[in-house]
């Protein structure tokens, strides 16, 4: 059994040659593919990385050697969602043993992963969509320009404070979330690794996706978890992608916003329960 009391320190760390790094627990002999949210894609570290290694200690004392992989560096313009998916794809193939058993991708993470099922089902054996679905809803898409546009100047505030917006939407809301701007700016953005053309690479991906047309060719089982009160991939949009896969479960988190359900205790538990242990 895997050491449940794993910690951040204890990860290993580094870059695969095409630019994509990883951090990664466990010698567990199942593979868990963990692709993790954006605009912005880098490798946690200081207490994102611990909360990361708590929540990943269900995973390893179930026997999955986890890996968090980021998007590649230096994306060329132009480069969408779909090549992302081929940029894990050859990941797998190359480093990860030609197949995980296992891929997890958050929000973000998420829409790369429903093109990895689709177009390389080879890959993997399930596939779990937390916070994610077949389109980022119109207002998502105006709080992830103000937050990628922010992130590519290296402006930490303008980066809080487009990110508390997650949590604080609206008008309303306003003077509370530019008090919090530069607090929260400086817990994660202070040293934010992503480099600004890739932040932007993938905020023009994200504006214009939509899945729909390849779901139908997930062929592997497939689980969604989602908030009922998710601003950014709302219920409607939930239930539409999962009666386009053929495979789908929907778990869903009753009052429960984007940011409350990507981090609720509960996500490994059911993430296990579909995988089968």
């Amino acid at each position: 059994m895997a050491d449940v009391r794993t910690t951040a320190q204890q990860a290993r760390r580094g870059t695969f040659p095409n630019g994509m790094e990883y951090l990664t627990w466990g010698e567990g002999p199942r593979t868990l593919l963990s692709i993790l949210g954006g605009p912005g894609s880098f490798v946690p570290t200081g207490a994102m990385a611990r909360m990361i290694a708590r929540h990943s200690r269900p995973y390893l004392a179930a026997g999955y050697a986890v890996w968090i992989v980021t998007r590649r560096r230096g994306m060329p313009s132009g480069h969408g969602i779909a090549d992302m998916a081929d940029d894990y794809a050859h990941v797998v193939a190359e480093h990860l043993g030609g197949r995980v058993d296992l891929v997890v991708g958050e929000s973000y993470g998420g829409m790369v992963a429903q093109y990895l099922a689709a177009r390389h089902p080879e890959r993997l054996g399930r596939l779990v969509l937390v916070v994610s679905g077949c389109e980022v809803s119109e207002w998502g898409k105006l709080v992830d320009t103000r937050l990628a546009t922010a992130l590519a100047r290296r402006d930490a505030t303008a980066s809080g404070t487009a990110f508390a917006e997650y949590v604080l939407p609206g008008d309303r809301s306003r003077w509370l979330r530019r008090l919090l701007g530069p607090v929260v700016g400086r817990a994660l953005f202070a040293d934010e690794p992503c480099p600004p053309g890739d932040v932007l690479t993938e905020l023009r991906a994200e504006t214009s996706f939509d899945s729909r047309p390849v779901l139908p060719s997930i062929r592997v089982p497939t689980l969604i978890i989602a908030g009922t009160r998710d601003r950014f991939f709302p219920p409607a949009v939930i239930d539409e992608t999962a009666a386009r896969v053929p495979a789908c479960t929907v778990v869903r988190y009753e009052g429960k916003g984007h940011l409350g359900t990507g981090t609720d205790k509960r996500v490994p538990r059911d993430v296990l329960a579909f995988a089968g242990g």
